[in-house]
């Protein structure tokens, strides 16, 4: 199982969290959002299930998000710093190498988790195929966000050709959250560890 912190990286999060003493209604419909949208999909969480099991009105709901897909855009987004956080972690004070599997090992780690159920990211878009929808805007500003860390941290090694190597990573990681929920999680983990490692041979000395 993950460290709570790392779960909240993830954006996953505790269930008992929800109605922790002192928690505004913005954040708790947040925290029920992320919680319920992840475990059961967006579309099948409406409104009212949002508003009882966060405790809040529908008024006050509209008041923080005038529509469900703004509640949705903000579940992303939180998810999307948690994320970003958790990689700044593990890029911090290490070689170009030692980063990058260090990254990938913070987003391969995910998928151990307790409930845990793919890509958050991957699931919602899923759910809304429309690419000018707003809710893809943010998927895709933190998809771009992931290429251009890695195509950053491939350039530091030295790699040739750093994009690719940066969409090979990409491919991996959608890969390895999808594999995940019908693999071995712990299988598809080592496997992403070596095919990092493949991707970037350690140099002969």
């Amino acid at each position: 199982m993950a460290h709570q912190d790392d779960r909240a990286a993830h954006g996953l999060g505790d269930g008992g969290d929800v109605l922790r003493v002192g928690l505004q209604p913005k954040d708790r419909l947040l925290r029920t959002a992320s919680r319920l949208f992840y475990a059961e999909g967006i579309h099948a969480v409406g409104v009212d299930r949002l508003v009882t099991e966060a405790k809040v009105t529908r008024a006050t709901f509209y008041r923080h998000f005038p529509s469900k897909d703004d509640l949705v855009s903000a579940y992303l987004t939180a998810t999307a710093v948690g994320i970003r956080d958790a990689v700044g972690r593990a890029r911090e004070g290490r070689s170009p190498r030692e980063a990058i599997r260090a990254v990938m090992a913070v987003l391969g780690d995910a998928t151990l988790e307790d409930g845990f159920r793919g890509c958050q990211f991957l699931n919602a878009a899923a759910e809304y195929p429309d690419r000018a929808h707003p809710v893809r805007a943010v998927i895709d500003d933190q998809r771009r966000w992931l290429f251009e860390v890695l195509r950053d941290l491939s350039a530091d090694l030295g790699h040739p050709d750093p994009e690719h190597a940066a969409r090979v990573l990409v491919l991996l990681h959608d890969g390895a959250f999808q594999a995940a929920e019908l693999d071995d999680a712990t299988v598809v983990r080592e496997t992403l560890r070596r095919a990092v490692d493949e991707v970037f041979p350690a140099q002969d000395t």
